[in-house]
């Protein structure tokens, strides 16, 4: 999830982590044996006069399979489920209704499953996972490609 918002203007900075849990300070083992309540998670910082959050959302929406409860393409189980964590209720607002928008759009012949909830204690990820594409360019595409998230995405969102 880091590279399609690192790219775009406005974007300072986005960070792989962890959030949603009850562990203090959790690492990537102990949250992939779901025992934490935590997913993996970026948090963005941008400029909103540059890229407004509804931008956020839109692109988000075009990262993931938003009706898949049990995960993300390879990745199975609840630390790999997607959430939108809002912190204002004006994000809250714009993401509940960019959800109702592409529920209604028919693009998907399921449900988006995708829960909204408040912004909690948000815990960056080890070293070696942030930025882990330019860091492993071709682990990063063979796993892109790989896990089907590459043709999920460009059968869902080539005209986008």
């Amino acid at each position: 999830m880091v590279k399609p918002f690192d790219e775009q203007p406005g974007i300072h900075a986005v960070v792989s982590g962890y959030t949603g849990g009850h562990t203090e300070n959790p690492t990537y083992e102990e949250v992939c044996s779901e025992t934490t309540g935590h997913v993996e998670a970026v948090q963005i910082t941008y400029d909103p006069a540059v890229f407004p959050y509804k931008r956020l959302m839109e692109l988000f929406w075009q990262q993931i399979d938003p009706t898949d409860a049990g995960g993300q393409f390879a990745d199975r189980g609840e630390s790999y489920g997607t959430v939108i964590f809002t912190h204002t209720d004006e994000q809250k607002q714009i993401a509940e209704q960019s959800k109702h928008a592409l529920n209604e759009s028919g693009r998907f012949s399921k449900p988006v499953v995708t829960p909204i909830r408040d912004a909690v204690t948000f815990y960056p990820a080890e070293d070696y996972h942030q930025q882990f594409y330019k860091k492993n360019p071709a682990h990063y595409n063979r796993y892109r490609v790989g896990s089907g998230r590459a043709t999920f995405i460009q059968e869902h969102w080539s005209e986008a």
